[in-house]
């Protein structure tokens, strides 16, 4: 995700200093699918005020406090917001996912440590797809249909990827992860062929 569509977008909506955005990020619960480094945050902004996309409209001192620059969006910032904004749809999205690298690898390792670590990725999968569930709850009754198909696709994802990793750790359980076997996955093709 463009760190610079964030903050423009964001700006779209009003005035903002850097440390608003940042707490706009995580009211709006974005950091679950924005990576955003503070750091980067206020480089960015730096970035863009050089390049005239946005410009300064205040800075707000108050005591024992650190100045805050306050932002507005320019003309020229609305366009590149449009730009950034269909290149990041159009995008073309990559599965490079660190257990792909770690699968690809397995017959040289133990498959009772493949299995734990599985149980525990398990875990961890289906932590992450409650809390997502829980989210979708809350945003559901004030958020737009695009903002919701954010979480929504996260959703789905999990689910079938908790599906995905349980018959890895059946198949590790019974020492079967470095097998041929063309039908072990006949369940999980039907899920897929639903979508």
């Amino acid at each position: 995700m463009s760190v610079k569509l964030v903050i423009l977008g964001l700006l779209m909506e009003g005035n903002k200093h850097p440390y608003e955005i940042q707490q706009t990020i995580n009211e709006r619960q974005m950091k679950h699918y924005i990576k955003l480094a503070s750091g980067s945050l206020y480089y960015a902004f730096d970035t863009l005020e050089k390049n005239q996309l946005v410009k300064v409209v205040d800075v707000i001192r108050e005591t024992n406090r650190p100045e805050k620059t306050v932002y507005s969006i320019t003309d020229a910032g609305r366009e590149e917001f449009e730009r950034l904004y269909f290149e990041q749809l159009l995008k073309k999205e990559h599965m490079h996912r660190p257990v792909y690298a770690a699968l690809s690898f397995t017959s040289y390792v133990d498959q009772e440590k493949v299995a734990s670590a599985l149980e525990k990725k398990i875990e961890e999968t289906a932590a992450y797809l409650e809390k997502m569930q829980n989210l979708y709850q809350v945003k559901k009754v004030d958020h737009s249909i695009a903002n919701l198909s954010i979480i929504m696709r996260t959703i789905m994802h999990l689910k079938v990827e908790l599906t995905w990793f349980t018959h890895l750790l059946e198949a590790a359980k019974s020492n079967k992860l470095t097998e041929v076997d063309d039908g072990y996955f006949e369940d999980v093709e039907k899920i897929v062929d639903e979508f």
